[in-house]
């Protein structure tokens, strides 16, 4: 008798961030120490590389593996940079900030409270991956969000709005 497979597994989210990186052992460690992750799987490579791990942060998950530029598998380091930012909201984000450069990454910008609503700064993983993070600190109502965003868009065109 076979049982019907579902198309997405119960224990994983829709969409999952997946990184590869240049030392996936060392990137797990720094997730672990900054985000708290937890790992849930990790696959050896013959070459004793990661060919495959996951870790959960909260209630996501990201995926990773070391580089492997024969199948097309590269870190940001290796093509000069990522367009890519992955938000994660924590609990305390000045605490994961300053664990986050105190652990290796580089700061982007600092943490700082937003107009929208939330406490937030960004940073470079040693990996080269970008990271935002953030604390939600105050729910602004629809009407004073769109003041603020107003102000806050004429002040960076220098007054001009």
């Amino acid at each position: 008798m076979t049982t019907a497979v579902e198309p997405i597994p119960a224990d994983y989210p829709v969409i999952t961030p997946y990184l590869h990186v240049d030392g996936a052992a060392d990137a797990i460690d720094f997730y672990t120490r900054v985000f708290g992750a937890t790992e849930r799987m990790r696959m050896a490579a013959p070459d004793g590389k990661i060919g495959h791990a996951e870790l959960t942060i909260g209630s996501s998950m990201i995926m990773l593996s070391d580089e492997y530029p024969e199948m097309d598998a590269a870190g940001p380091k290796t093509v000069g940079g990522t367009p890519v930012t992955i938000h994660v909201y924590v609990a305390d984000v000045d605490a994961t900030y300053d664990r986050a450069v105190k652990t290796g990454a580089k700061s982007l910008r600092p943490v700082e409270n937003q107009f929208y609503g939330d406490r937030t700064g960004q940073f470079e993983d040693p990996f080269g991956h970008r990271w935002s993070v953030a604390t939600h600190i105050e729910d602004v109502p629809a009407e004073e969000l769109s003041r603020r965003a107003a102000e806050a868009m004429g002040a960076a065109a220098g007054g001009q709005g």
